[in-house]
């Protein structure tokens, strides 16, 4: 939970066999050429192990069926004409009249380390509308999923990963924290090497510029989702030129660092906590969690401190440790649409049975029913670790936790512990934080929602501001859960939709509740 995402997997020989398909779908490159390159959709197969597994993508509704491809991409882009990786895209053609449609419209979801090649078909039917003029189109980001997917430890050592203390309240304690994070750091190093040094956000901007080439589109049209609004500013900064109508939703700061945006993120996870508390007690039948707000809180935080000393029974054989239960918990504050989950989580914790968090909790770690892990946390480290240049020492965050504890006294030392991750990483940082500055972009509409946890209301002013004068167009979602467009209000949808379909810019400042 230190850098909060989301989620399954096949056989290694079904992988090897994918790989091996995929490798010559990207199409032949001209003279070395890969913007001459021409993509060989085909249908889309079933998501990989490190994508999370599962069932090739179902069409959507109406019957359009998803395709796939692979495009090449430098794996250095310092050495373009060098090595090659593939990078893994799908599509939804549009459906709407030819002389109508606009290009692709390409997404990405998050993480960082989500795959949109699953994301995409999972959410497709959520952009309708936006189909009508665009190709729906996502990737897995280098590293990530199929796209040269960063690779660290096998699933029974990711199990105890995530069970272990990840709030150490003595020197024995932390040095198991320190050691096992280690041995995950040294475990990516010695199973991805070659491609630890490629993952930066700005090797992931520079892959959409030539994917916007290959896909025969003079301007990038972008929907960028959590970190999406990250690598979406970072793409503007790098090539502004090139911007086309682009939406940035549930936004990140991008003028913190790694430990200002982990207490901010203690800060807004505290927050959704807090209207989760206020909601289930203002509830016309009893809340089981509690009679008053402040009861909600100080119950959840016994039940931690409780598990601190005594984990209970999760899903057989693992049991339900205090990380785990604070990870399920997070989950399900991404949406108000999983707040029934949370009580009825809490509700079975207090009676000695931890399955329905440790459900949740799988979810966020990218853990599949039958014990496979995706790449999400692998990915996450990567890309985060080689975007930040700070390292934290453990002086450092003992130093902290009592700022941190005061945001969040049940985030807060999860948040600030988790800053160590990237301390013994392989490879250095690259900034303090993200430059976004893109004078000379078309406007990029911002929308920033009042009760996001995990990427607060406040960086969406923050990245309007970083973006310059007359690029960022803020709109602000007075409601819960981590993003805007799709908690379906109509509002966000019709200022968003008449931007994208008809590029009608929203006054700056419009507020919709």
């Amino acid at each position: 939970m230190a850098n909060p995402c989301r989620l399954r997997a096949a056989a290694l020989t079904t992988t090897v066999l994918l790989f091996a398909v995929l490798a010559g779908c990207g199409g032949s490159a001209k003279d070395g050429d890969l913007t001459a390159q021409e993509l060989d959709w085909q249908d889309c197969p079933a998501p990989s192990e490190a994508e999370g597994g599962g069932s090739a993508p179902s069409p959507l509704p109406g019957g359009t069926a998803w395709q796939c491809a692979t495009m090449k991409a430098p794996l250095d882009w310092s050495r373009p004409k060098g090595d090659t990786i593939g990078i893994a895209l799908i599509r939804a053609q549009a459906d709407g009249p030819a002389n109508r449609r606009i290009g692709s419209l390409v997404f990405n979801f998050g993480g960082p380390g989500g795959s949109g090649v699953t994301t995409l078909p999972a959410f497709g039917a959520d952009y309708t509308t936006l189909r009508t003029r665009y190709d729906l189109v996502s990737f897995d980001p280098r590293g990530v999923g199929r796209s040269a997917p960063v690779r660290c430890e096998s699933n029974s050592q990711l199990d105890e990963y995530f069970q272990q203390d990840a709030t150490p309240d003595d020197k024995a304690e932390l040095a198991e924290f320190i050691n096992r994070t280690k041995q995950f750091n040294a475990a990516c190093e010695k199973n991805s090497k070659k491609i630890l040094p490629h993952v930066r956000t700005t090797d992931a901007a520079r892959d959409m510029d030539l994917m916007r080439q290959v896909l025969g589109d003079d301007k990038l049209h972008y929907f960028g989702i959590s970190y999406g609004t990250e690598l979406g500013g970072v793409y503007a900064h790098l090539f502004p030129r090139h911007v086309g109508r682009a939406v940035l939703d549930a936004v990140v700061d991008p003028t913190q660092n790694p430990e200002q945006g982990a207490l901010g993120q203690a800060e807004g996870f505290q927050l959704a906590l807090d209207n989760f508390a206020k909601d289930c007690t203002s509830q016309p039948k009893e809340c089981p969690v509690g009679d008053t707000e402040q009861q909600v809180k100080a119950r959840i935080a016994k039940l931690l401190a409780d598990l601190d000393k005594k984990p209970i029974p999760g899903i057989f054989p693992r049991r339900l440790t205090e990380t785990e239960a604070t990870n399920g918990i997070a989950q399900s504050l991404y949406s108000k649409d999983f707040w029934e989950y949370l009580t009825e989580g809490l509700e079975q914790a207090y009676d000695g049975d931890g399955k329905v968090l440790m459900l949740l909790s799988d979810s966020l770690n990218g853990r599949s029913e039958n014990g496979e892990y995706s790449n999400l946390l692998a990915a996450n480290t990567a890309i985060s670790c080689s975007d930040a240049k700070p390292r934290y020492s453990p002086d450092y965050v003992q130093r902290k936790l009592p700022e941190f504890r005061a945001a969040s006294p049940l985030f807060g030392p999860f948040m600030a512990w988790g800053m160590l991750s990237c301390t013994d990483w392989p490879v250095p940082g690259a900034a303090d934080h993200p430059d976004v500055s893109a004078p000379g972009s078309a406007p990029i509409l911002v929308v920033g929602n009042t009760g996001d946890p995990a990427t607060p209301y406040e960086g969406a002013k923050k990245m309007v501001e970083a973006l310059g004068r007359g690029v960022g167009v803020e709109l602000t979602y007075k409601g819960q859960g981590h993003g805007s467009y799709d908690s379906k209000n109509k509002c966000v949808q019709s200022a968003v939709n008449g931007y994208l379909l008809d590029g009608k810019v929203p006054k700056a400042g419009v507020v919709c509740s």
